[in-house]
């Protein structure tokens, strides 16, 4: 069953602020929409939401939104947060509400446990995919999906059909489509030889003296 957390937050009323003077008051900007409610903006505490996304997962993690003035909270899910590609400070979060009584289609991140026998014996672990689509009841959706790769060995490939779906989870990638494989160690190639080709360098003055020799 996904992780539900509880959040809240305050309706926008001006929307022209950026995100850094939202940022300056200990705000963030956020909007919530979905197929059967009116797209809303938000703000949220700032230090409110980084504490929840130290355990929350983007897609998977159900968040009760309690909005200042509704009588209920919005069922939700972590859609998006944007982040300040330099200074890495939240700019912007987006919410998708669900209806839980319906099947939503997300992303669940892989989850790669165990060191696989081929990794002993000096093979390397290539991960292909770290992401899942599912298909899921939002009270079904998992934090995330777990994968044991300690008996792979060299060679060795785990696929999407490899997987046990978790009860109520709809797999939607392709059954084929490799997740985790083990490669042979890159062998080291040795430098061609060289053909060494002695180059004969005259002596100084040799070349003046046999043609003065010749001259003669």
């Amino acid at each position: 069953m996904t992780h539900v957390v509880e959040l809240n937050a305050k309706v926008r009323e001006i929307t022209g602020k950026t995100s850094r003077k939202l940022a300056g008051e200990g705000l963030v900007p956020a909007v919530v929409y979905g197929p059967r409610v009116d797209a809303r903006s938000l703000v949220l505490d700032r230090r409110e939401f980084d504490q929840l996304m130290q355990t929350a997962t983007v897609g998977a993690t159900l968040v009760e939104l309690s909005v200042e003035g509704d009588a209920k909270p919005v069922d939700a899910i972590i859609k998006e947060v944007k982040r300040d590609e330099l200074k890495g400070f939240v700019q912007h979060v987006d919410f998708w509400a669900v209806d839980m009584t319906q099947t939503l289609q997300t992303v669940v991140a892989v989850s790669f446990v165990g060191t696989s026998v081929g990794e002993r014996a000096g093979g390397v672990l290539m991960h292909s995919l770290r992401e899942l689509k599912v298909e899921a009841n939002p009270k079904d959706l998992p934090e995330h999906i777990e994968l044991d790769v300690s008996a792979l060995d060299v060679g060795d490939a785990l696929t999407v059909a490899d997987i046990a779906a978790p009860k109520g989870v709809t797999l939607l990638d392709e059954p084929e489509a490799v997740l985790v494989s083990v490669m042979a160690p890159m062998a080291e190639e040795e430098p061609e030889p060289v053909d060494e080709q002695v180059m004969e360098v005259p002596e100084v003055g040799k070349e003046t003296a046999e043609a003065a020799e010749a001259e003669e």
